[in-house]
């Protein structure tokens, strides 16, 4: 279940990543509750917070994947997470100095958003350089079950850390984290990457991999399901904070408690996918099936009456998430060949995240004008008639294919 870790560059970028992602996730927290708290519980203001954070995603990610097919993504990922971390140490200033005012919370949301929209391409293409191809399921599996395990712990130690100390603490102490993750691939050794060769700079490469991905119908289809899904589905980061705060009147620790019991179906969601890939490539039915489950599950959180209840049932709301979102992935990386794996993983991940500015305003407006817990009735229903769409869609062409033709030659020649 764990086979990725024999490899000594992974294990440098887990370690690092681990620590990294408990102050992403502290960070995620207190800056929803300093955009209520500045905007006096403004479901609104939290919408366009994170739609401004995760609009640079529309513009830059496919270009980040031409830049991760192109050049070192090792270094890349270094300057990157430099950035990130200063974004993180002036927003915390302003807040601690008494300075931070909503505009300033909504412009380092966006610098943040250009650095991320960059970096999250990079770094998913870069997976199968540190482990190779026949561990890439294992290592996305892993690196879930560490996103999540920080995403327990993440939001429960923010939480207190608001009330104890403030919000501006929280953010400086994230901005210490990302010296982990920077050593950690400081520390790795070049040579034991499993690279392909760099494209060579030439015109239309952005334009070459929309084609290829347009070729590939089967993966139009896998896409236009993760764009559903992510949109109006994975809506939790706008709506927990409203649900806690305005539904159901509790503090931050509330909303804390919320995103950790949802962190921990994510983090159960995904310890079944590592178990899973030692079985072999990732199943269209398990793909279909968790955005299935997770349409439904939604829709009954969003009927939940009492905190409690919500809060259980984010629990199995999140195992159903990861089973998506990881052979989701995972399926994606095996099927398209090594020289497109940066590009198609931009576009990926331009439907994965680039449709949060549309969707985190319009699920803002919903709360506000229908409920808090009406976003996650919508987000279900989307999700499910998503997912039942494209699963038949999917059966009728006969599932997702592997990369064939000159490519699979090359590699079978070099294996000779």
């Amino acid at each position: 279940m764990f086979a990725s870790l024999r490899t000594r560059n992974y294990r440098y970028f887990v370690a690092g990543a681990s620590v990294s992602l408990i102050g992403v996730w502290m960070q995620r927290v207190a800056q929803d509750w300093l955009v209520l708290d500045l905007s006096h519980g403004s479901a609104v203001a939290l919408g366009i917070a994170a739609a401004l954070q995760f609009a640079p995603t529309l513009v830059l990610s496919l270009w980040a994947g031409v830049l991760a097919d192109r050049m070192d993504k090792r270094k890349l990922l270094i300057g990157l997470q430099t950035a990130m971390g200063l974004c993180a140490l002036a927003l915390g200033l302003l807040v601690v100095t008494g300075a931070a005012q909503l505009w300033h919370v909504y412009a380092l949301c966006l610098a943040l958003g250009c650095f991320t929209a960059v970096e999250t391409p990079v770094r998913q293409s870069f997976v199968v350089e540190m482990v190779g191809k026949d561990q890439v399921t294992n290592a996305v599996a892993l690196n879930s079950m560490n996103f999540n395990m920080a995403r327990i712990t993440g939001p429960a130690i923010a939480g207190v850390l608001i009330t104890l100390i403030g919000t501006g603490w929280v953010f400086l102490l994230n901005a210490a984290t990302f010296v982990a993750v920077i050593l950690g691939l400081f520390l790795m050794n070049p040579a034991q990457l499993h690279r392909s060769p760099p494209v060579p700079r030439a015109k239309g490469q952005l334009r070459e991999g929309l084609r290829y991905v347009r070729g590939r119908k089967d993966l139009v289809v896998v896409m236009v399901l993760v764009f559903f899904v992510s949109t109006f589905g994975l809506n939790f980061s706008t709506t927990l904070a409203v649900v806690a705060r305005n539904v159901f009147q509790r503090d931050a620790d509330g909303y804390g408690l919320l995103s950790t019991l949802l962190a921990a179906g994510t983090f159960l969601g995904a310890l079944l996918a590592a178990r899973r890939s030692t079985k072999g490539k990732p199943r269209l039915r398990v793909m279909i099936g968790g955005a299935i489950v997770f349409g439904i599950l939604e829709i009954v959180v969003g009927l939940m009456p009492t905190f409690t209840a919500l809060g259980l049932m984010l629990i199995p709301t999140g195992i159903a998430v990861m089973t998506f979102t990881t052979t989701a992935n995972s399926t994606v990386q095996l099927a398209v060949r090594p020289d497109m794996r940066g590009r198609v993983m931009g576009l990926y991940m331009l439907v994965f995240l680039g449709g949060t500015p549309l969707g985190s305003p319009v699920m803002g407006w919903v709360a506000q004008e229908y409920g808090g817990q009406a976003p996650l009735l919508v987000g279900g229903i989307v999700s499910l008639l998503a997912a039942i769409v494209c699963g038949a869609v999917l059966a009728g062409r006969g599932g997702i294919r592997r990369p064939v033709g000159r490519w699979s030659r090359f590699r079978a020649g070099r294996r000779a």
